[in-house]
């Protein structure tokens, strides 16, 4: 189990949960963030400081926001636009710095209005 970004987080990128995040497991594409399933230890410390409600558990992901459980692996396990090889596990989001990608169901979505 891990917890899983959503929709809501596309092009806010607050950050006050890669702050909250005491493994260093959430990564920064270009219109989203992205979190680990294998370096995710469950702890919860994200959810609450998320300003826009976007970070769910696993299991209370709203049926709405499904595809993002898939898509926030995929950012790790695909090849996106412009990397040849996936992500995989880097061992730390500091590490990698911004990504600057995103998988093909964050890129394509319109600009979201500002909450």
């Amino acid at each position: 189990m891990t917890y899983v970004i959503a929709q809501p987080c596309v092009d806010v990128l607050d950050r006050s949960c890669i702050d909250e995040c005491p493994v260093d497991c959430i990564y920064e594409g270009d219109r989203m963030l992205y979190i680990h399933p294998d370096e995710c230890v469950d702890c919860g410390a994200c959810e609450p400081v998320c300003p826009v409600e976007a970070i769910y558990y696993e299991d209370d992901l709203p049926t709405e926001f499904g595809a993002y459980l898939a898509d926030n692996e995929e950012f790790f396990t695909q090849p996106l636009p412009g990397r040849k090889e996936p992500l995989d596990s880097p061992g730390g989001a500091s590490k990698v710095g911004v990504v600057g990608v995103d998988t093909p169901l964050v890129a394509g979505l319109p600009p979201q209005a500002a909450q």
